[in-house]
């Protein structure tokens, strides 16, 4: 033993010092006690990946605000795992929710805000005659250019001459109300089984104040002698324009 001692090198004191060191860690390691190796214990960075076991990182392992954005690849999250009502308006970002992104007949009318179906948000000729509900174009809606065009309150007027045989031919006018116009008329001979009567004008007749149409003139005459007694009558289609 003293012979050792005497021809022990520095170097070779430094190597033993280290093998003892290095085998009492292995020791100390190995007789560790179940859950004596604290978070404390455990170097920063320490644990990688190939460190972890399968499964080993639950829910409830995960910080509240810990997996952010960047940390989940690109369409990692499918529709299946989200919760339904989970992704709230609030939660969209501006223009994510485009055309391509909408289900056919996914837009029904609950889902739609009161008058934000605007003028003009519908396209040219989408609304059609089956879309319109029955008296839904009142005169309101009509441009003045079309409404004049349109026969309001129309009544019907008529007006007989005598039925005689004297004086032919024989005239009549069937005058409208105040305030209306002739838009049509017509007439008949008057008398039974008068054969040799014609009907010779049926015209409007015209105000020569107003200058507007206002009745409805007739005039019938005989094409041979007529034994029998006649007439004419005048009719008039009055309405306001």
């Amino acid at each position: 033993m003293e012979r050792f001692k005497k021809h022990m090198s520095p170097a070779m004191v430094v190597s033993c010092i280290a093998l003892f060191v290095a085998l009492s860690g292995s020791v100390y390691a190995a007789g560790l006690a179940k859950n004596s190796v604290k978070a404390k214990n455990i170097a920063r960075g320490a644990v990688t990946t190939p460190k972890l076991k399968n499964s080993a990182v639950t829910a409830a392992k995960i910080k509240n605000g810990a997996v952010i954005g960047s940390k989940l690849a690109n369409e990692s999250v499918g529709a299946s795992k989200l919760a339904s009502a989970s992704v709230r308006s609030s939660a969209l970002g501006g223009g994510v929710v485009t055309t391509g992104k909408v289900k056919d007949l996914a837009i029904t009318e609950g889902k739609l805000a009161s008058n934000s179906v605007t003028g003009a948000k519908i396209a040219a000729n989408a609304v059609e005659t089956g879309k319109l509900a029955n008296e839904a174009v009142t005169g309101p809606k009509l441009a003045a250019a079309l409404l004049g065009q349109l026969a309001k309150n129309v009544s019907y007027a008529s007006e007989k001459s005598l039925v005689n045989n004297l004086d032919p031919p024989k005239t009549i006018t069937a005058e409208c109300p105040a305030g209306k116009v002739a838009i049509g008329g017509g007439a008949r001979v008057l008398g039974g089984e008068v054969t040799t009567v014609a009907l010779t004008q049926s015209a409007p007749s015209t105000n020569i104040v107003s200058g507007k149409t206002t009745g409805w003139f007739v005039e019938a005459k005989e094409i041979a002698p007529e034994d029998k007694e006649w007439g004419v009558e005048a009719h008039a289609v009055c309405a306001e324009l």
